[in-house]
């Protein structure tokens, strides 16, 4: 086993082209299996009556809030995006490539999973019904399945503004992240000053850019060598002294994502404790970047980090729906198996719960296995039509038209 794990880190050192910025692709892949874990950990699903509710441990367990800090790296995700997309759009402008072409080319590549999996969904809603699943428990899974592409819409605009943040970072000089954090601020102030039972709800939309451009703009100026050692040091500084002020002093919640019944939530929209932890990540992950590229090096290293990038948008789009059907095998048992259909109410739930992680994470990998296919190009219009009418089909179940 050993021998054959060797075999293959050392195919895949000798593939990867010298100039590969394997650190970039190292924080890249430790953002992104933030996603899933975190998704595993902080959210449950509850048997009651024969159906599967979602279920948030975080409502009744509040030692679990600051592993959102943890589990929701988003700000190394937009920052390795944003240097990725500056250093991308740079290439193609020295091609001669026009950005249209160069948009659609990295659109194509989000959109194409996300396509796939909605058009599975689109087959798998009246296979579960014609199973006996009950209608509440599809439902559950499929807004289970919807919950994290947000991101996916959220990364597309950010990506289309690519060309404008390399221009804002040249006028700004470097400090255009400081600027959106200001305006993210001024908003906060707005919403949770002495004026914020006069403001209007939707108020809190407008930091929908500025606050997640925040890191990608880093990303950019980062990119740019706009943004030097000492300057990473002072953001990752800055960055937790502002977080603890926001925690401790102004009383921002604790999680970083939203909690059942909560009266705020620090991420949809983002309020200033999504910069803050940003700039905290994204000053680390500036520091480290060496360190890490030194350390990837190593084949053994090197190889679940060619993985897990190779196989990226899968792994988003599919690991919601790996719980939700290993819950729904559990559910059909009989009785509610505990960490994986009981309520998340205990520490015990808790420790539970990371037992049946490796479970997901096998499932995971078995779906990823035949779901990949939707990653590359689609081999016919035919195969693009299904897709797509399937998607549409699912898009019309899951906004309640069907």
């Amino acid at each position: 086993m050993l021998t054959t794990l060797r075999r293959a880190a050392a195919k895949a050192d000798a593939k990867t082209p010298a100039t590969r910025d394997r650190a970039l692709d190292g924080l890249r892949a430790l953002a992104l299996l933030s996603v899933p874990v975190g998704h595993w950990l902080l959210g449950g699903l509850t048997l009651t009556g024969g159906v599967l509710h979602n279920a948030s441990p975080l409502g009744a367990l509040g030692f679990m809030a600051p592993l959102s800090w943890v589990l929701q790296l988003l700000g190394v995700f937009f920052l390795v995006g944003g240097r990725a997309s500056a250093l991308s759009w740079q290439r193609a402008a020295e091609r001669g490539t026009g950005a249209r072409r160069w948009l659609r080319d990295r659109t194509l590549r989000l959109v194409r999973p996300v396509l796939g999996v909605a058009a599975v969904w689109a087959a798998l809603v009246p296979l579960l019904r014609l199973l006996g699943v009950p209608a509440d428990t599809v439902r559950t899974g499929a807004v289970l399945m919807v919950q994290p592409l947000w991101y996916i819409g959220m990364y597309l605009v950010l990506t289309a503004l690519t060309p404008l943040c390399v221009k804002f970072g040249a006028w700004s000089r470097g400090w255009g992240a400081g600027l959106l954090l200001a305006a993210v601020a001024a908003v906060d102030l707005l919403r949770y000053g002495p004026w914020g039972a006069a403001m209007p709800g939707w108020l809190g939309l407008l930091n929908l850019l500025p606050g997640w451009l925040f890191a990608y703009q880093l990303g950019v100026d980062w990119a740019h060598g706009r943004i030097a050692r000492a300057g990473a040091g002072l953001l990752a500084l800055g960055g937790a002294a502002l977080f603890a002020v926001l925690l401790l002093v102004f009383h921002y919640p604790a999680s970083m994502v939203g909690v059942p019944g909560a009266a705020r939530t620090n991420s949809h929209p983002p309020s200033l404790l999504v910069p803050a932890l940003a700039s905290v990540q994204g000053g680390a992950a500036m520091l480290l970047k060496d360190r890490l590229g030194r350390a990837l090096r190593r084949p053994l290293l090197w190889l679940p980090v060619v993985v897990v990038n190779l196989g990226a948008m899968t792994i988003f789009c599919w690991h919601q729906s790996a719980m939700f059907l290993t819950a729904l095998a559990g559910s059909r048992l009989g009785g509610a198996v505990p960490g994986l259909t009981t309520a998340p109410d205990s520490g015990l739930w808790a420790l539970e719960r990371l037992a049946w992680l490796p479970v997901f994470g096998l499932v995971l990998a078995l779906i990823g296995s035949r779901a990949r296919r939707f990653d590359g190009p689609w081999p016919s219009r035919a195969w693009r039509a299904v897709a797509g009418a399937g998607a549409a089909l699912f898009a019309a179940y899951a906004l309640g038209a069907v």
